[in-house]
């Protein structure tokens, strides 16, 4: 398939695609489906190999949120059940993240809901980094805050940060049929801000809120323009109670051309596969793993993920590996570039640093036809682990 081998050639040469070029991953067909993971699959392995770096979501602060995200089930007047707790201490929230570590996660992600934080909120985050970092040697922690003000990405780089995250989520045409009490060009300020303090850029996508394959396209485009050192995937989880409850589009296909166009308009940066893959790849979920090189491991922000147990026996049948402690995430050029080490979370909002998006529909009628029977049996609000006296999922 030319499509393909031009593909390849130009991701191995960071060199990017046409908008033409990426609108025809995603309408490929099912017959070709097996041969997009394939192609893909060599521009991912040129740069990180087999191996699949994991990364732990800590749920600082549930809930109580005053934003309207469409896809979030923290938003503005949520009904949908979720845990609801303020800031866990600092000796909390690294126990809490002492149970992904011990399951091989070599990155944290510490998120709080809220538009974004006051500089007591930094502080309070600058003493949980601390504690997390004193008990862990070599660990990575990533901030998942919300909307930055001057100076407080310089603040959280002192105190020991090494990326934020912050995610565009959708396209900036789109933006305002998704959110209305903040503004797309708020979210590419706040990733800047991170840039500017030297820490790793995280920033990713949401799909399945009924954007077109063009809104996708645009979507990751204007990533590969910020430059991030992460891009985490969210699959919206359709959670009950949240404006996007009854949209169930999604089929594992889809989601496997969504991954694989990510990866070949930004092919040498760390891939993640953040909320609502087991919800919408499920069996495929090995698949996915020759197309992005990081997911997260056990729970997410408000929804239960797969057993730690299988997520890790999932890549060792896969014949990928995870990666070490000691190993850095990100090519050479990326790195000695001034990069930082890779970046960590999933948005704000959006289920990847876990984020409060947990909902979805994707795509256009053509290329991801409606499910027969949508699996809501696989959402479930999560019930354990920070904020809860049960153990964590790890």
């Amino acid at each position: 398939m030319d499509l393909l081998n031009t593909l390849v050639d130009k991701g191995l040469r960071r060199e990017l695609p046409t908008r033409e070029e990426a609108l025809a991953v995603l309408a490929t067909s099912d017959d070709e489906l097996l041969d997009v993971v394939a192609a893909a699959g060599k521009v991912r392995r040129h740069w990180f190999g087999r191996r699949v770096k994991l990364n732990y979501l800590v749920n600082l602060k549930s809930g109580l949120c005053p934003e309207d995200c469409s896809y979030c089930s923290q938003r503005l007047g949520s009904s949908t059940g979720i845990l609801k707790y303020t800031w866990l201490k600092p000796e909390q929230a690294s126990q809490a993240a002492a149970a992904g570590l011990a399951g091989g996660a070599k990155r944290v992600c510490l998120v709080a809901s809220g538009r974004g934080p006051t500089d007591r909120d930094v502080d309070r985050v600058a003493g949980t980094i601390k504690a997390i970092k004193e008990q862990n040697e070599g660990v990575e922690v990533c901030a998942c805050l919300g909307l930055l003000s001057d100076g407080q990405a310089e603040r959280l780089r002192e105190a020991g940060a090494d990326a934020y995250n912050h995610n565009l989520n959708t396209s900036e045409s789109t933006y305002g049929d998704i959110t209305t009490t903040h503004t797309y060009a708020d979210r590419v300020d706040t990733v800047n801000k991170a840039h500017a303090a030297g820490l790793s850029a995280c920033s990713g996508l949401i799909a399945g809120m009924g954007e077109s394959d063009e809104d996708l396209v645009d979507v990751v485009y204007s990533l590969r323009e910020l430059d991030p050192d992460s891009v985490p995937v969210n699959f919206l989880i359709p959670v009950e109670g949240t404006p996007l409850a009854k949209e169930w589009n999604l089929t594992p296909q889809r989601c496997l051309r969504i991954l694989a166009m990510v990866r070949f308009v930004c092919p040498d940066v760390e891939v993640r596969i953040a909320g609502g893959r087991e919800v919408h790849l499920r069996t495929m979920q090995p698949l996915a793993l020759h197309l992005a090189n990081s997911i997260f491991l056990g729970d997410y922000l408000t929804t239960e993920g797969q057993a730690g147990k299988a997520d890790l026996e999932m890549i060792a049948d896969a014949g990928f590996e995870v990666e070490g402690a000691g190993e850095v995430t990100l090519p050479e050029h990326r790195v000695s570039g001034g990069c930082q080490e890779s970046a960590g979370c999933e948005s704000h909002e959006s289920a990847g640093c876990g984020s409060h998006a947990e909902g979805g529909v994707c795509g256009t009628a053509a290329s991801a036809p409606a499910l027969s029977e949508p699996r809501t049996d696989l959402v479930a609000v999560r019930r354990r682990g920070a904020g809860t006296d049960l153990a964590p999922n790890a």
